[in-house]
């Protein structure tokens, strides 16, 4: 086949598709129902989104198919009657605040394309597309029908893609290119839930937490938190300053506070990260509740909860302290992140994010908890769980995907691997996460300045082509 020239032929027409979608913006919104009579579920910019890659599949000569405003795909047909699917997504998480760059501008510079979904998951998308093009620019005929899903919540809640395949056939095989190289072959469970208390009022005057906030996602490391006190004694902000000083000389962490009114504003900054790799960022919600444990609060369950949180959460990372630190051979150990923090004079919650081992089970996980939650009177708000996923390194399906890798990028040195991640693999059987993070190459996912080189681009989509030419082949056997 021939498609690599098509490759080089059409490389500026992806960077600009992928600039155009980088510049909707995809953070999920407020369902709504728009003038037509339709209900759009995902919010106005992820609609974009959506329209637009279908629009791009379309004008590519592709059949497309919106379903029902919940997710799409778009098709290019084979003459056998298996589904080869890529499933992406094209929602993503908050862009928080620090940009160098308009997080929705796509703007490039030194040879990068700047923007959230650059790496996660929007250029991985348009590659696979063009990647297709390619293929059907040079003439191929596939025997299996090759499917790129698009999902759009993969960042929350998966009711997209729930919503997708209750429509529409689960593919036969294929991959997800959101992830890394050379290829992945085993997830983590996901739990995500909540702890959650409330605190009886206080019967006295005297320092009180008005409010705490952390987090804007259960699956990314937060990297600021915002506590507002109040005291009717102006001296104990003096007070509360020094010691905010005596903590930066201590730990190096930022902590930072202003006055606000009559109350007294604290800030503490981490640095963000995926939420399954909490140990590449630095939680800010952990460095202020250990700060507030140095103060005391007129409202013993304040108190309370912000002691819970620093003796059996604080920095750790594997769920040791709530005694929940399983692990495998396989997959490593449990990754423990606290995504988001709320509190106030009425109650404190906690919204957690945990990726188990892939021999372990979520019961065996919130059964390890049951006896420390129930001393500590905290309630446990179960919200999702995602199976584990593992799939033999000796399978048909990892030895194609990772000589087409290696042929590539003459990589023979990396490894299958498995990640705390979760992807649109687990949405199926027979689905492996298949790039778009190179091996050494710098994870911007769910970080400010998220942006991708065009070079890896360019690479990626080469090897995505070569992939989905031979997953659909008839040569191919699943």
């Amino acid at each position: 086949m021939e498609y690599e020239k098509f490759l080089e032929k059409n490389k500026e027409d992806m960077i600009f598709a992928l600039q155009k979608v980088v510049r909707c913006n995809s953070e999920e919104g407020e369902s709504f129902i728009g003038t037509d009579g339709q209900t759009y579920p995902f919010g106005q910019g992820v609609q974009e989104a959506l329209v637009t890659v279908l629009n791009m599949g379309e004008e590519m000569g592709f059949s497309v198919k919106n379903v029902d405003n919940y997710g799409g795909h778009i098709d290019f047909p084979g003459k056998g009657d298996k589904i080869m699917a890529i499933l992406g997504h094209l929602d993503v998480v908050p862009a928080g605040k620090g940009w160098s760059f308009d997080p929705y501008g796509g703007e490039i510079k030194d040879g990068k394309i700047y923007g959230r979904g650059t790496t996660d998951d929007k250029g991985p998308v348009i590659s696979c597309l063009y990647a297709m093009k390619a293929l059907k620019d040079a003439g191929y005929e596939p025997e299996a029908t090759i499917r790129l899903i698009l999902g759009l919540d993969e960042e929350t809640h998966w009711k997209g893609i729930d919503y997708y395949f209750s429509k529409e056939p689960r593919p036969d095989f294929g991959f997800t290119p959101d992830a890394e190289f050379p290829l992945i072959n085993g997830e983590k469970g996901i739990l995500v839930f909540s702890l959650a208390k409330k605190f009886a009022a206080s019967k006295t005057e005297g320092l009180e937490l008005r409010s705490l906030k952390g987090g804007m996602a259960p699956n990314s490391v937060p990297d600021s938190c915002r506590v507002v006190v109040n005291s009717p004694k102006s001296e104990q902000y003096d007070s509360i300053k020094e010691k905010i000083s005596e903590y930066k000389e201590e730990t190096g962490y930022k902590i930072n506070c202003k006055g606000i009114g009559k109350s007294l504003e604290i800030t503490s900054f981490g640095v963000a990260s995926h939420g399954a790799n909490p140990d590449k960022g630095l939680n800010a919600i952990s460095i202020m509740m250990d700060f507030l444990g140095k103060l005391n609060f007129v409202n013993e369950d304040t108190n309370d909860f912000i002691n819970f949180y620093n003796k059996y959460i604080g920095f750790c990372l594997n769920g040791e302290k709530m005694g929940i630190n399983f692990s495998d051979e396989e997959s490593g150990e449990l990754v423990f992140n606290v995504g988001m923090a709320e509190m106030d004079k009425e109650a404190g919650k906690l919204v957690i994010n945990i990726r188990y081992p892939v021999t372990c089970t979520g019961d065996e996980v919130y059964d390890g908890m049951e006896d420390l939650l129930t001393r500590y009177d905290m309630g446990l708000i179960k919200s999702e769980e995602k199976p584990t996923v593992y799939i033999d390194q000796n399978s048909n399906m990892v030895k194609t995907l990772m000589e087409v890798y290696q042929k590539h990028t003459g990589d023979y040195e990396s490894k299958p691997c498995v990640i705390g991640g979760g992807t649109y693999a687990k949405t199926s059987p027979g689905i492996i996460a298949y790039g778009a993070l190179f091996p050494g190459d710098k994870d911007l996912m769910h970080k400010k300045d998220e942006c991708i080189e065009i070079s890896r681009l360019e690479l990626m989509t080469k090897i995505y082509a070569e992939a989905i030419y031979k997953l659909s082949s008839g040569e191919y056997n699943v």
